[in-house]
């Protein structure tokens, strides 16, 4: 069974362009921290151009989150501006990236606006 987060990234991937990163260029290094195991997901953009990959290298931006919080991002159950100015994520680095991919992640249940990528039932 594939977890949310893996979805989501390889969803990402397979889309290839992200017509709301057109303008946007950089790479963000999502480490996701469970205990002394952490899981590194890097997103690639290049003017919209999508890339995904699993490796652990250096980025415009790095995120930090657990596993948990990331899988409830990327479900609409959770917000990423409210999660880190909690304190429940960090970003080191360009933040006006992580602002710009932030788009992308899907809107409260029954939200209809531009962020809502996935359709009711595609997860």
């Amino acid at each position: 069974m594939v977890d949310a987060t893996t979805r989501f990234f390889e969803d990402l991937d397979r889309q290839g362009f992200g017509p709301l990163l057109a303008k946007s260029s950089g790479t963000l290094r999502f480490d996701l921290h469970e205990g002394a195991q952490t899981t590194h997901w890097l997103l690639q953009i290049d003017r919209g151009n999508l890339q995904v990959r699993q490796e652990d290298r250096e980025a415009d931006t790095v995120v930090g989150t657990s596993p948990r919080l990331f899988d409830e991002l990327v479900t609409g159950q959770e917000n990423a501006i409210a999660a880190l100015l909690r304190g429940d994520m960090t970003v080191s680095g360009d933040l006006r990236l992580l602002l710009q991919v932030e788009r992308l992640l899907p809107g409260p249940a029954g939200s209809q606006g531009p962020r809502r990528v996935f359709r009711k039932g595609e997860h």
